[in-house]
């Protein structure tokens, strides 16, 4: 076998993964024709022999050989070997006995060790001679091996000799995954008991040998206790050990293991022998774990054609057992054809056929599981009702059927029943009352019975044992507030003819029930209510969502109150303690205008302020701060702040020491809110210098000649951040037409953007806006503001007059 090599183009590298694909390919191919070699070479030694015992040619010795395998339940590889042993005589020193002209057994043997041995020059060329003779023996005894347990034995007997084999363990792989003992010979029944099940994941070399599909030989102790977890208790009381994987064919997955006291290494004769050992029980292991199937054929004609005559659509199944003994499918034996119809949507015959190829998820189909149980439990199953489309009269209908599996000796009989519409109406009721959680309820009032369907006990918590309710005593179900309502409405049904629709709740162990009663009565021809019709449902769910709305609708009124009333305490004291000018102002030779604007987001009144005051020296004091927070705590802070900066500075206090004074201030008063920021500036009019002074706040803007600057910044750390606090002071010479603003951070801020960006902003409407007259400031915020302000503003704007 070969694969078309594809050429590599010039400056490319091979696709290693598909190189290696096709190495494994030709590996493998090669593996399997060497295997076919060595069945050959065996096939034809002992076809040669029964050629030399009955004189017949070759074609009829290979039929005689296929006839004693298959009446003895033996692989044609097994009769073949049994063959050989029996011919072949004691051989004594080194002589090798003629079997087949230009044949050898040694050879054969040497052969049918498959692709391990031959890889290894001293596994082929050197195998001993008495190989052949030990498998032939092996062969012969395994025709007395009825059972797995026996066929253990039997290879620890032919093993122990040979090889020096302490023990023999056989494992099967179950459908589940994992490994089951189902032989074993030499091993403690203690320990046969504790190891019989091994999970598919475990660290243990047997899985490790089926996965690969290839044999593991443990031959160092210390290196495979690392490795592996070893069997045995102690694991050291087998030194060496052999784990080989049956040949993959069609049956289970099987694996052999050879168990040694000695330590050491398995020579290359040991590996071929084990090897042949291997194949020439193949056949007898897949027997013993494969179960026999019952041929369809067993099937009376008489039951084939009672199923042909029944007029409903039904199968006999048998079950498909797996080498566990579990069923992993079922075979039709006997179908009608409305069977057909229902399955594959024709009237085919089904019989012989396996259910799989109809649901390939069959353990998963409800079928499938339907069949599972019946043979487990032994009792019928009733399946649920499922849509089925068919033709009818050449018309497209969808129909309702329900599947019933009853046991019958080893077999299940299986039907369908198709709905008629009026059951198909009744499971639509039925699905209505359960979807809507309500059910219907009559009562007949000349007879006092009374009816209910399933659903109204279980919306009432009341046992269906002990019937219904009568309409007069329905009231008594009620909690005892709303029970004269019921009541009411009982009476005047029964007496007025009144239909009612009324609410009430009940007390079970569920809780407090919220109900509806809906009823009408049903008159004779003199207008007499005879008969009542009516449903209860239940509207507990809604009924505890609709009262959870009320109460949280009502929740977020009262705090929305709560904090608009706050909003305006606040805002009215904010007005008392930073009274706006109206118009511009003078100070110190300064046209000063301000502008404060709140945040419009929320309800909350923020904490930014101002001060521009004269001092009695004539100089002249700015503050702009933003307090952090909102409300009435942030407007104590800030009025608390703005007094004593002004009061400290009015005493003769330095900027930096003001600063300094209020950082203690908010660290150590109760009813200090948080932290702070400021600019705190001082211009001396008659050298027109601007001293200041900041803590944490964005710097004053400059614009001087039609060029907008920001002042450099001196040391400062946010007020109440730290109780060691460094502030410097920095100064900045005014000239006629210079503008100053000091502002808080909400003219500049726009989350989630940079703070440098809303900078970058300000400058840019600054120089775009450089007039000069009153109102000037105004135009300025158009221009800042955009939509919703998401915090306060308050801004000065400082101008030094040019000279007239």
């Amino acid at each position: 076998m070969s694969e078309p090599v594809v050429p590599v183009e010039s400056g490319t590298t091979p696709d290693l993964v598909e190189l290696a694909r096709v190495v494994a390919q030709q590996r493998a191919e090669m593996d399997r024709l060497r295997e076919q070699a060595a069945t050959s070479a065996v096939v034809e030694r002992a076809k040669g022999v029964v050629m030399a015992l009955t004189g017949c040619s070759a074609d009829a010795a290979g039929e005689t050989l296929l006839q004693r395998a298959k009446a003895a339940r033996r692989t044609l590889l097994e009769e073949c070997w049994i063959t050989l042993g029996e011919a072949a005589p004691a051989r004594s020193g080194t002589g090798r006995p003629p079997a087949h002209p230009g044949r050898d057994a040694a050879d054969a043997t040497t052969v049918l060790a498959g692709s391990d041995t031959a890889r290894t020059p001293s596994d082929t060329g050197d195998a001993p001679d008495d190989v052949a003779d030990a498998l032939a023996r092996l062969g012969r005894a395994l025709v007395h091996a009825d059972t797995s347990q026996a066929l253990a034995r039997c290879l620890l007997d032919h093993l122990g000799q040979d090889l020096g084999a302490d023990s023999v363990m056989i494992y099967v792989r179950r459908p589940s995954g994992g490994l089951e003992l189902i032989g074993h010979a030499g091993v403690d029944e203690r320990v046969a008991t504790q190891w019989r099940q091994i999970p598919p994941v475990s660290r243990v070399a047997v899985v490790d040998a089926l996965a690969a599909g290839e044999p593991r030989w443990l031959e160092d102790f210390a290196r495979d206790s690392a490795r592996y977890e070893l069997i045995g208790d102690p694991p050291d009381r087998w030194r060496s050990r052999a784990w080989l994987p049956l040949p993959t064919g069609d049956g289970p997955e099987v694996c052999v293991g050879v168990l040694r006291g000695r330590p050491g290494p398995f020579t290359p004769r040991d590996r071929v022998h084990l090897h042949g050992v291997i194949r020439l029980c193949a056949g007898r292991l897949r027997t013993f774990t494969t179960p026999p199937e019952r041929p369809a054929e067993a099937l009376p004609d008489a039951v084939r054609a009672l199923f042909a005559a029944l007029p409903v659509a039904a199968m006999l199944l048998t079950p498909v057992r797996g080498p566990s003994g579990e069923s992993e499918d079922f075979r039709i034996d006997a179908a009608t054809a409305q069977a057909g119809d229902v399955l594959v949507g024709t009237g085919d015959d089904l019989t012989g056929r396996r259910l799989r190829e109809f649901w390939p998820d069959l353990a998963d189909a409800p079928l499938g599981r339907g069949c599972l149980d019946a043979l487990a439990t032994g009792e019928t199953y009733e399946g649920e009702p499922f849509a089925h489309q068919e033709v009818v009269d050449g018309v497209a209908e969808l129909s309702t059927y329900s599947v019933r599996v009853t046991p019958l000796a080893d077999t299940l009989v299986v039907t369908w029943v198709r709905h008629a519409s009026s059951d198909r109406q009744e499971q639509r009721l039925a699905d209505l009352q359960r979807l809507g959680n309500l059910g219907w309820a009559n009562w007949n009032l000349a007879t006092r019975e009374a009816s209910w369907s399933s659903q109204v006990f279980t919306i009432l918590g009341r046992d269906p044992a002990r019937g219904p309710v009568p309409l007069s005593a329905l009231p008594r179900l009620a909690i005892p507030d709303d029970r004269p309502a019921l009541r009411r409405a009982v009476t005047d049904l029964v007496r007025a003819g009144s239909s009612f629709d009324v609410p009430f709740r009940v007390r079970d162990t569920r809780g407090v029930r919220h109900l509806r009663l809906v009823a009408e009565p049903v008159a004779d021809r003199h207008g007499t209510p005879v008969e009542v019709h009516g449903f209860v449902q239940d509207l507990t769910a809604r009924r505890r969502a609709e009262l959870a709305l009320v109460e949280s609708e009502r929740a977020i009124l009262t705090q929305h109150d709560v904090l608009q009333s706050e909003r305006t305490l606040v805002a009215r004291l904010q007005n008392a303690l930073l009274p706006l000018p109206e118009r511009e102002v003078s100070l110190a030779g300064l046209r000063v205008e301000v502008a404060y604007l709140p945040a419009q987001a929320g309800i909350h009144v923020g904490g930014d302020w101002f001060s521009a005051i004269e001092l009695p020296d004539g100089d002249a004091l700015f503050v702009v701060g933003d307090v952090a927070g909102h409300g009435v705590d942030a407007v104590a802070t800030m009025a608390q702040l703005r007094f004593t900066a002004k009061g400290m500075v009015i005493t003769g206090s330095s900027l930096t020491g003001a600063l300094a004074r209020l950082n203690t201030l908010l660290l150590h008063s109760r009813d200090s809110h948080g932290t702070a920021t400021m600019v705190l500036a001082r211009y001396r009019a008659a050298e027109r210098r601007l001293l200041w002074a900041q803590a944490g706040h964005t710097p004053p803007l400059l614009l001087r000649g039609g060029e907008v600057t920001y002042l450099r910044r001196p040391s400062g750390v946010l007020l109440g951040a730290t109780t060691t606090p460094h502030f410097e002071e920095a100064e900045c010479l005014l000239e006629p037409g210079d503008r100053v603003l000091l502002y808080t951070d909400g003219l500049v801020e726009r989350p989630p953007e940079n703070i440098d960006v809303g900078l970058d902003r300000l400058a840019a409407a600054v120089a775009a806006h450089p007039e000069d007259e009153p109102g000037a400031l105004g135009t300025l915020l158009d221009a800042m503001l955009e939509g919703e302000r998401r915090d306060d503003v308050c801004v000065l704007d400082i101008r030094v007059p040019r000279p007239r």
